[in-house]
């Protein structure tokens, strides 16, 4: 149950101190959101002091009355979400200040003459903060980047990184410790590992992925059996608790990938060199090795530090192809390893996970990093081939070091959980679906599994397929990382962790870290673990956002030179503001704006059926339904794109053009026409 605060509560005397992670309203006043108490902690704008939204801090909790919110003061910063923010520079005479862009950071930040690196006057520019003790009003910083020249795009990348906490440089400490560690293996490590360099290995990824962190081994056994070998890259064995390079790998805790670069965790030299599991390299692995049938069933398994050999780096559709009948390198051992995938696929379905389809848009980019086409990844064979021996390697790991116990407790061990679906979005969600025939078992957690499923299966191909699933996807809890091991209700499983991919996750680091203590028997329980994994959650979360936001900019990007176009589009969401519609072709979501639709009638907002239907004439604006929309605006500052309807739904028999909207009337009144675009795409 959640902790109340109680008016006057002590601590040896003294108020008590909680830690939380700080929110700041526009109106300068804070709230500290703490874990397990149900209600936030208001701190006035005087009592915030050096804190800045996000930051996770200590408060000193002073007051809470019956029917109050409890009031503290920030006494402590104990992690900065953000170290690095952009702004415009000032230089004067003896000093410079960096003019922060957001608003969230309410001073200016110091910049001493000798770390200007170069910037003048007006210039646009990347300031890092080293010091702010809270003795004196501004931070002391240095300017780290300067962006007056770069190009539109690059400024907005980098600040969407920037407001999102991830910092663009690595230190110099960090790069420096990266820099000592040798090429290749040495023959004393090797030693110490089972040594696998003589069985085939190959590495499967993205065309164009430069950290390979996980390889596959394939090795024919006596008795119709296999050894099918999972190799990690062994991150841990350059990177030791508390050094630079692990600070910095945590405090980042994941890669971000943007539509036109990555942003690494881990500096190039480890990511793209020693740690990633290049061709006809020796590298160090973590690996789980398993005795499988011809099905994928496991007969054993082995886990530990191996060293391996790839012999060859394959694509993905490289693997496709030879899966459809190409010819290729290692046919004959990918067509038996996709076998025993899709065998393994079909048991975990069978046992109650999830089977959401998976598709990924990704905008194709010229030299320039302008958005030109898009390119829709949907998940096939050879990805499922990869995928399904990740999840056996996680679950198996996580299934070990669950059943080690520590001091007659489990171990504590960073899981990967997913929790059940939210009952009141699920009950909205479930109403919905039974305007389609779909009914749902909600008597128990493995039957609301069996029923979506079941309805996954019975609209494959319909009309309603998208709608349903995307509704679906949203029901939905958000997996995270935690020490409290209640399962994966999406994969079915009851122990889950990352194991296999520690050069993009931090998380898998700790697991490899604490797997090895428990194959040495030699367990140092990890202080503050849960707390890790929360930070991790949050950063992730943050990584997430920071890509959908670029993302969304690439759409509006695409979009400036359609304006007045019009497009097929689909309906993804609906709000008592307006509606969403993605179009057909290129996938690029913006607003209809219910102002526009009151032209028209005037529309009611019903959430039970995910719809706005009008009170005149019962025209539906529902999830999932077909529209006809012309681009209205494609602004970049905002990353919102505006749409209006070219054309009503037929309503008795009928088709009604939708006069201009106010949004268009504006669209045109700055000369954004149609006639113009076209004559832009020609001239490119």
């Amino acid at each position: 149950m959640p902790k109340k605060i109680k008016k006057g509560a002590k601590t040896g005397g003294k108020a008590t101190i909680l830690t939380g992670r700080l929110e700041v309203t526009r109106s300068g006043m804070g709230f500290v959101m703490v874990e397990g108490y149900d209600r936030d902690i208001l701190v006035k704008r005087d009592r915030i002091h050096t804190a800045l939204d996000g930051d996770e801090v200590k408060v000193e909790v002073s007051t809470s009355s019956a029917g109050r919110r409890p009031e503290g003061e920030i006494i402590e910063v104990v992690r900065r979400k953000q170290s690095e923010f952009t702004g415009r520079v000032e230089v004067h005479p003896h000093f410079a200040f960096l003019v922060p862009d957001s608003e969230k950071m309410s001073v200016d930040i110091y910049i001493p003459l000798h770390l200007l690196a170069g910037a003048r006057d007006g210039d646009s520019a990347v300031a890092r903060v080293v010091e702010w003790t809270g003795k004196t009003k501004n931070p002391v910083g240095e300017i780290v980047t300067v962006l007056t020249n770069e190009s539109v795009n690059e400024q907005a990348m980098q600040s969407m990184l920037i407001e999102n906490g991830f910092p663009l440089h690595f230190p110099d400490d960090v790069l420096e410790e990266a820099a000592r560690f040798p090429e290749g293996v040495a023959k004393d490590e090797v030693k110490k590992r089972k040594d696998m360099r003589g069985t085939l290995t190959v590495t499967i990824d993205p065309v164009d992925a430069k950290d390979f962190d996980d390889a596959i081994s394939f090795k024919a056994l006596k008795g119709g059996y296999y050894e099918v070998g999972v190799h990690i890259a062994d991150v841990s064995y350059y990177m030791q608790p508390g050094d630079a390079l692990d600070k910095e790998a945590y405090k980042r805790a994941t890669s971000v990938y943007l539509p036109d670069r990555v942003l690494p965790m881990l500096p190039e030299r480890l990511s793209n060199e020693l740690c990633s599991l290049r061709p006809k390299e020796d590298k160090y692995t973590f690996s789980a090795v398993f005795v499988v049938n011809k099905q994928g069933k496991v007969k054993e398994h082995w886990i530990g530090r191996t060293v391996i050999h790839s012999d060859r780096r394959f694509a993905y559709e490289d693997v496709q192809e030879i899966i459809e009948g190409a010819d290729g390198d290692y046919a004959k051992e990918i067509h038996l390893l996709n076998g025993m995938a899709q065998s393994i696929r079909a048991e975990r379905f069978k046992k109650g996970a999830i089977n959401f389809s998976s598709q990924e848009v990704r905008f194709k980019l010229d030299e320039n990093a302008r958005p030109i086409g898009i390119v829709v990844k949907e998940s096939k064979e050879a990805h499922q081939l990869i995928e399904e021996f990740m999840l056996l390697a996680n679950r198996t790991i996580a299934e070990y070091v669950g059943g080690i116990r520590f001091k007659d407790k489990p171990v504590p061990f960073p899981y990967r959980v997913h929790d059940v679906p939210d009952e009141d979005k699920l009950r909205l969600f479930t109403s919905f679906a039974s305007n389609y025939g779909v009914r749902f078992d909600l008597s128990s957690a493995d039957s609301i599994a069996r029923s979506f499923n079941k309805m996954l299966a019975s609209v494959q191909g319909k009309p309603e397929q998208h709608v349903l699933e995307q509704l679906g996807i949203r029901t939905m809890a958000k997996a995270v990382y935690s020490t409290e091991n209640i399962g994966h209700y999406g994969l079915g499983f009851e122990h889950y962790c990352h194991f296999t991919s520690p050069i993009r996750r931090y998380p898998d680091v700790l697991v490899h870290r604490i797997l090895q203590e428990c194959l040495d028997n030699d367990i140092h329980p990890i202080k503050q673990l849960e707390a890790q994994c929360r930070h991790c959650s949050d950063q992730e979360r943050r990584a997430m956002e920071t890509e959908r936001a670029a993302n969304k900019y690439k759409q509006v990007e695409f979009m400036q030179e359609y304006v007045g176009d019009e497009f097929d589009a689909v309906i993804s969401g609906v709000a008592a503001f307006g509606f969403w519609a993605e179009t057909v072709e290129h996938k690029c979501e913006g607003m209809v704006s219910v102002h526009d639709l009151n032209d028209i009638d005037y529309f009611e907002f019903r959430e039970q059926e995910y719809a706005l239907v009008g009170r005149s004439t019962g025209v539906r604006f529902a999830m999932g339904d077909k529209v006809r929309v012309r681009v209205v605006s494609a602004n970049l500052l905002k990353r919102q794109i505006d749409y209006t309807l070219a054309e009503m739904p037929v309503v008795k028999g009928k088709k009604r053009h939708v006069q201009p909207g106010r949004a268009e009337k504006n669209a045109k009144a700055k000369g954004k026409t149609k006639n113009n675009n076209q004559a832009k795409r020609k001239k490119r």
